[in-house]
Protein backbone atom coordinates (compact mmCIF):
# COMPACT_ATOMS: atom_id res chain seq x y z
CA UNK A 1 0.00 0.00 0.00
CA UNK A 2 2.84 2.38 0.82
CA UNK A 3 4.30 1.94 -2.67
CA UNK A 4 0.94 2.75 -4.25
CA UNK A 5 0.44 5.85 -2.09
CA UNK A 6 3.96 7.02 -2.94
CA UNK A 7 3.28 6.60 -6.70
CA UNK A 8 0.09 8.68 -6.39
CA UNK A 9 1.81 11.39 -4.34
CA UNK A 10 4.80 11.47 -6.73
CA UNK A 11 2.45 11.79 -9.72
CA UNK A 12 0.70 14.71 -8.02
CA UNK A 13 3.90 16.39 -6.87
CA UNK A 14 5.60 16.04 -10.27
CA UNK A 15 2.79 18.21 -11.64
CA UNK A 16 2.72 20.69 -8.74
CA UNK A 17 -0.94 19.85 -8.00
CA UNK A 18 -0.78 19.68 -4.22
CA UNK A 19 -1.76 23.36 -4.14
CA UNK A 20 -5.19 22.31 -5.43
CA UNK A 21 -5.59 19.30 -3.16
CA UNK A 22 -7.17 20.68 0.01
CA UNK A 23 -9.68 18.43 1.79
CA UNK A 24 -12.75 20.27 0.45
CA UNK A 25 -11.66 20.11 -3.18
CA UNK A 26 -10.53 16.50 -2.88
CA UNK A 27 -13.93 15.55 -1.42
CA UNK A 28 -15.67 17.38 -4.27
CA UNK A 29 -13.46 15.66 -6.85
CA UNK A 30 -14.11 12.28 -5.23
CA UNK A 31 -17.85 12.86 -5.50
CA UNK A 32 -17.59 13.98 -9.13
CA UNK A 33 -15.59 10.87 -10.05
CA UNK A 34 -18.09 8.67 -8.19
CA UNK A 35 -20.84 10.25 -10.29
CA UNK A 36 -18.89 9.45 -13.46
CA UNK A 37 -18.59 5.86 -12.23
CA UNK A 38 -22.33 5.72 -11.60
CA UNK A 39 -23.07 7.08 -15.07
CA UNK A 40 -21.73 3.82 -16.53
CA UNK A 41 -24.65 1.98 -14.93
CA UNK A 42 -27.43 4.40 -15.85
CA UNK A 43 -30.37 2.80 -17.68
CA UNK A 44 -28.66 -0.61 -17.80
CA UNK A 45 -28.87 -3.73 -15.71
CA UNK A 46 -25.80 -4.42 -13.65
CA UNK A 47 -24.76 -7.20 -16.02
CA UNK A 48 -25.24 -5.03 -19.13
CA UNK A 49 -23.28 -2.16 -17.60
CA UNK A 50 -20.35 -4.37 -16.69
CA UNK A 51 -20.21 -6.13 -20.05
CA UNK A 52 -20.61 -2.89 -22.01
CA UNK A 53 -18.61 -0.45 -19.86
CA UNK A 54 -16.00 -2.41 -17.94
CA UNK A 55 -13.09 -0.33 -19.28
CA UNK A 56 -14.71 2.96 -18.24
CA UNK A 57 -15.82 1.45 -14.92
CA UNK A 58 -12.23 0.46 -14.15
CA UNK A 59 -10.97 3.95 -14.99
CA UNK A 60 -13.61 5.77 -12.95
CA UNK A 61 -13.17 3.40 -10.02
CA UNK A 62 -9.42 4.08 -10.15
CA UNK A 63 -10.12 7.82 -10.08
CA UNK A 64 -12.33 7.46 -6.98
CA UNK A 65 -9.69 5.36 -5.25
CA UNK A 66 -6.93 7.82 -6.13
CA UNK A 67 -8.92 10.77 -4.75
CA UNK A 68 -9.75 8.75 -1.62
CA UNK A 69 -6.06 8.02 -1.08
CA UNK A 70 -5.13 11.66 -1.67
CA UNK A 71 -7.79 12.81 0.81
CA UNK A 72 -6.60 10.36 3.45
CA UNK A 73 -3.03 11.52 2.87
CA UNK A 74 -3.99 15.19 3.12
CA UNK A 75 -5.74 14.52 6.45
CA UNK A 76 -2.88 12.34 7.73
CA UNK A 77 -5.20 9.35 8.08
CA UNK A 78 -3.92 5.79 8.06
CA UNK A 79 -6.04 4.01 5.43
CA UNK A 80 -5.71 0.57 6.99
CA UNK A 81 -6.58 1.92 10.44
CA UNK A 82 -9.68 3.84 9.36
CA UNK A 83 -10.98 0.88 7.34
CA UNK A 84 -10.42 -1.56 10.20
CA UNK A 85 -12.10 0.87 12.62
CA UNK A 86 -15.11 1.17 10.33
CA UNK A 87 -15.35 -2.60 9.88
CA UNK A 88 -15.32 -3.04 13.68
CA UNK A 89 -18.09 -0.45 14.03
CA UNK A 90 -20.12 -2.15 11.29
CA UNK A 91 -19.67 -5.55 12.94
CA UNK A 92 -21.55 -4.17 15.96
CA UNK A 93 -24.25 -2.50 13.84
CA UNK A 94 -24.70 -5.55 11.62
CA UNK A 95 -24.29 -8.70 13.74
CA UNK A 96 -24.27 -11.86 11.65
CA UNK A 97 -27.34 -13.30 13.35
CA UNK A 98 -29.41 -10.27 12.27
CA UNK A 99 -27.72 -9.19 9.06
CA UNK A 100 -26.97 -12.51 7.35
CA UNK A 101 -28.65 -12.51 3.95
CA UNK A 102 -30.55 -9.31 4.72
CA UNK A 103 -30.44 -5.98 2.91
CA UNK A 104 -32.05 -4.15 5.83
CA UNK A 105 -30.42 -1.17 7.46
CA UNK A 106 -29.35 -1.80 11.06
CA UNK A 107 -32.14 0.48 12.29
CA UNK A 108 -34.68 -1.90 10.74
CA UNK A 109 -33.54 -5.05 12.57
CA UNK A 110 -35.74 -4.58 15.61
CA UNK A 111 -35.03 -6.22 18.90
Amino acid sequence: METLVKKIIDFRDDRNWQQFHNPKDLAISLNLEASELLENFQWLSSEEAVSKNIKAIKEELADTLIYSILLANELNLDIEEIILDKLAKNEKKYPIEKAFGSNKKYTEFGE
